[in-house]
């Protein structure tokens, strides 16, 4: 009885690790910036999964479950690299020379100014454009309430304006995130707002 359980249980997951592993990858991808380490980001938070599938397997949105776990995955590993260039920076900064002004927001790309958000921003305009979840999704996702998700959302929105410009920054938003449609929630961006589906 127990034998057939265990079969069950891992045929499940491996259906579940079929369907959802790119869909994971790509978030990792977006919420780290490094497309090199995003599958393995997702591996982990996979392999993660896997140890306590009883308790996803039971969840109410095991999708949601494994976005948050990616999620955490990818604010730990970003603080550790944060942590790093800090100290790089600290060795080298009696060689560094001073620059001012060195970047421009107007020649900055989409990724690049994803990477400036503080990473809740950025989980939420992600979750909600790139994978065009709603503001109710994107906070179960987060474990954030959906307040939380339409103000991060609408001032994440409002900072990729402020470094991108105004003119575009919608299309740009979809041609580089990947969005699968247009959204009202992207549309809003021209006057700051966050939009969405859970108005």
């Amino acid at each position: 009885m127990g034998r057939a359980v265990d079969d069950a249980a891992s045929v499940e997951f491996h259906a579940f690790f079929e369907r959802h592993y790119t869909e994971l990858s790509r978030l990792a991808h977006l919420l780290t910036g490094e497309p090199d380490t995003a599958d393995d980001l997702a591996a982990d938070a996979l392999l993660a999964l896997w140890h306590r599938w009883d308790r996803v397997r039971a969840a109410d949105h095991p999708v949601a479950y494994a976005r948050g776990v990616v999620a955490n995955l990818a604010r730990t590993r970003i603080r550790s690299a944060v942590r790093e260039r800090r100290r790089i920076a600290l060795f080298w900064s009696q060689r560094e020379e001073n620059t001012e002004n060195p970047d421009i927001p107007g020649v900055v790309d989409v990724q690049e100014a994803l990477r400036r958000l503080p990473f809740r921003k950025r989980a939420c305009v992600v979750l909600r454009h790139a994978f065009d979840l709603s503001e109710k999704d994107t906070a179960l996702a987060l474990g954030v309430s959906v307040g939380t998700v339409k103000s991060q959302t609408s001032k994440g929105m409002a900072e990729l304006q402020r470094l991108l410009g105004t003119r575009g920054v919608p299309q740009r938003m979809h041609a580089t995130l990947g969005a699968p449609r247009r959204s009202p929630a992207v549309e809003g961006v021209r006057t700051g707002e966050g939009g969405g589906r859970d108005r």
